[in-house]
């Protein structure tokens, strides 16, 4: 018998990103990305890895998407490289680049699998870093908003949804301050500097939802894919909860502005004369009304009530004892599938909330059968899906599940070390092998049910 049974709409898919499966770097007049500049810089990516071939699913699209069709997959939402359609970020569009992202769509739908699709996941075109420094310039802005209504003329007549960006954090914080040699462009800025890109980076979106509400179909979705730093109540009783929900705002530096249209008191007092300069009509952009919010969720922040602090809250950390998948950063703690739609849903009072990736990496290996027992991934999905359900049978919005990832790829500066896929990539072949994972989430979307 089934348990934690979804409603029927409920909308089950997968997530890649097109830097890291697409390959064909140099082919059709695709222009550099930052992320193909920084590759060639020695020791940036792990074993000087590149994404030059990747799944090489520029070309194996059909297959993939045969793949998802196997695989009983609902939805896919995928990401359009930027300097594929605009290989200098701004002017004509190339029209091989639109060209091949509208097979892509046909195929899709000709396989019943909805298309979503994001417009940047990380993959800025070199040429706007070398004219005006990307982020840092409100001319970048600009060049997003032209480049997103571009995408949906020629595209949302066929999309169910758009995303505009994937997680601020990891192109700014990570590229700009937190850890600058480890995520391109790789810049070493100043606080003032990042600051002044995190702004520009919001105000692209805002105003790309202008342009796209401006230009869209009837029915067409427009929302985001951000990782908001997810935090749960270290115990559930009142005051943690209430502690965790403000938590959750504070430092929620992308979206508390996106959705209430004012940075949160506590950033700009932290901040001080860094904090980035803006206008109130700025403002009212960047907080332009989206149909739902997509959220990046995999691990959490545990967070008490402090009345000794300010702010009326701490995080506890996890400690180095505490369980992990197999990367350093992903305490498990599937308790934060509820936490963070229910927050988002009570904060601003959101009407559709997506889960826009959840998922782990696994160290895979082929058997001599060529299967692959990816029982702690697995394990992860079961137990975020049963959190996941939780949310939805206590009514708060959550409309769907987007599982990172399809199929092994390029992982960013890891390359190709680390495997999150449900299905294996073997990278000499292109060869595609569903791991116990898949069969698993295939069960899953067949029944609408766990169990």
């Amino acid at each position: 018998m089934a348990y934690c049974q979804f409603p029927k709409d409920f909308v089950w898919g997968t997530a890649t990103a097109a830097w890291q499966i697409e390959g064909a770097t140099c082919e059709d007049g695709r222009g550099p990305s930052v992320w193909d500049t920084f590759c060639q810089k020695p020791g940036a990516v792990a074993e000087d890895q590149n994404a030059d071939i990747a799944c090489d699913s520029y070309h194996r699209y059909p297959d993939d998407v045969a793949l998802m069709k196997r695989l009983g997959m609902k939805a896919y939402r995928f990401s359009v490289a930027w300097s594929r359609i605009f290989p200098k970020g701004t002017g004509k569009p190339n029209p091989k680049g639109l060209d091949y992202y509208s097979r892509l769509v046909d195929e899709l739908l000709k396989a019943k699998v909805q298309p979503w699709m994001t417009l940047f996941h990380w993959d800025l075109p070199q040429a706007l870093e070398d004219r005006f420094g990307g982020w840092e310039s409100q001319d970048c802005s600009r060049a997003f908003a032209d480049y997103a209504a571009c995408m949906v003329q020629h595209l949302g007549d066929r999309l169910k949804g758009v995303f505009t960006m994937n997680e601020f954090f990891c192109f700014l914080e990570k590229a700009y301050g937190v850890d600058p040699d480890a995520f391109a462009p790789a810049k070493k800025t100043s606080r003032k500097v990042l600051n002044l890109a995190r702004h520009h980076a919001l105000l692209g979106h805002g105003l790309a939802i202008q342009a796209m509400r401006a230009a869209r179909p009837k029915g067409l979705l427009l929302g985001l894919a951000d990782n908001p730093n997810t935090t749960v109540p270290i115990i559930e009783l009142p005051e943690h909860i209430a502690a965790a929900r403000e938590a959750f705002r504070a430092r929620a530096t992308y979206l508390t502005p996106i959705m209430e249209g004012a940075y949160h008191p506590l950033f700009l007092q932290r901040e001080g004369a860094d904090a980035p300069p803006f206008t109130d009509a700025e403002m009212k952009a960047i907080s332009t009304p989206m149909d739902f919010v997509g959220m990046n969720i995999y691990s959490p922040t545990y967070v008490r009530h402090a009345p000794e602090l300010p702010e009326g809250y701490a995080a506890v950390p996890c400690g180095e004892a505490y369980p992990k998948m197999h990367l350093w950063w992903l305490n498990i703690g599937p308790s934060v599938m509820y936490w963070a739609p229910r927050f988002a849903a009570e904060l601003w009072k959101t009407k559709a909330i997506y889960v826009t990736e959840n998922g782990c990496p696994y160290p895979d290996r082929l058997d001599e059968n060529k299967e692959i027992w990816d029982l702690g991934r697995m394990m992860y999905l079961q137990q975020h899906l049963i959190a996941a359900h939780r949310a939805i049978a206590e009514g708060y919005p959550l409309k769907g599940y987007f599982l990172w990832t399809l199929m092994d790829n390029f992982e960013w500066n890891l390359g190709y070390t680390t495997r999150c896929g449900i299905c294996y990539t073997n990278y000499q072949t292109q060869e595609r092998i569903p791991k116990l994972s898949a069969k698993f989430y295939t069960e899953v979307v067949r029944k609408n049910a766990l169990g």
